[in-house]
């Protein structure tokens, strides 16, 4: 069975339904809107009082809903300025070394870094030795993503690619995963050194966005695209650990990568729960 709902994920126009389930999650449709909302909350035991708004009638629409901020406090940002902050409530896939340009995805699979980031050689190359975390979120989870530390942006990378499920069956059975579904790579530099967070998309992941430029995608693009930002003037984005960065509309994941020496991860494995401001690593330097 399990093989066979991985290889119908090559078959079905992932980008369509996508796009599909988004209008539908954007639209606001009252009733039946709330009816949804309700049944998923249920179906996922989604904890509402950590929500700022926990009445589920409140919402106008499911993206609304999904999209749901926390109430003040819920979640405490470690405040030791050596450690950095979990970015997302989520579940650790995999952590480690980036072995050269290669990072470990599942047994059997690895991918390339440059490939990645978007297949510039130059973006990639100071995160060659590096360490690499991938945080998969479930539906259940919060769907912000926040700063692991202080980073000023300098680069951000739309790459075109397909919308595979991230689930833990279909990352552990389908080659290259992370490098070859639509994502987002946000570039900063750091008092530290250089950090980078990948938004990475999936099936029914109807939109990505980040805080300083809104919707990346949809609409879908063909060609990887680059933004650069200035380190001061009016379109300078400094943020400051803890600071929401992105967020997703219905789930996915995200990867952490960083340049040789800078970081020492908690003492994590493959499967634990992480929930955002809790301790993630150590800086070295």
């Amino acid at each position: 069975m399990q093989p066979i709902k991985v290889s119908l994920q090559y078959l079905l126009p992932k980008h369509a339904l996508s796009r599909l389930v988004g209008k539908l999650a954007a639209a606001q449709a009252g009733f039946l809107t709330t009816w949804l909302i309700k049944l998923f909350i249920k179906q996922f035991n989604v904890d509402m009082q950590e929500a700022k708004q926990p009445n589920p009638e409140k919402y106008k629409s499911f993206n609304e809903f999904f999209t749901r901020p926390l109430k003040d406090g819920v979640r405490e940002i470690v405040e030791d300025p050596l450690k950095l902050a979990h970015a997302v409530d989520g579940t650790v896939s995999q952590l480690g070394d980036i072995e050269a340009d290669r990072i470990f995805q599942a047994k059997g699979h690895d991918y390339s870094l440059a490939a990645l980031l978007g297949g510039d050689a130059e973006l990639a190359k100071p995160f060659e030795g590096g360490k690499f975390a991938t945080i998969y979120l479930s539906p259940r989870d919060y769907h912000r993503i926040h700063m692991p530390m202080d980073g000023q942006l300098t680069d951000m990378v739309y790459v075109p690619g397909e919308l595979f499920s991230v689930n833990p069956l279909t990352t552990a059975h389908v080659p290259g995963l992370f490098a070859r579904n639509e994502r987002v790579v946000s570039f900063f530099d750091t008092p530290h050194g250089k950090m980078a967070l990948v938004l990475v998309g999936a099936t029914i992941v109807a939109s990505i966005e980040t805080k300083w430029a809104g919707t990346v995608t949809p609409p879908t693009g063909k060609q990887v695209q680059r933004w650069q930002y200035p380190a001061q003037g009016n379109n300078a984005v400094a943020l400051k650990k803890g600071e929401e960065m992105g967020l997703f509309k219905l789930g996915s994941t995200i990867v952490a990568v960083f340049e040789p020496g800078m970081v020492e991860f908690e003492n994590m494995q493959p499967g634990d729960v992480t929930r955002l401001g809790q301790p993630f690593a150590t800086l070295k330097s």
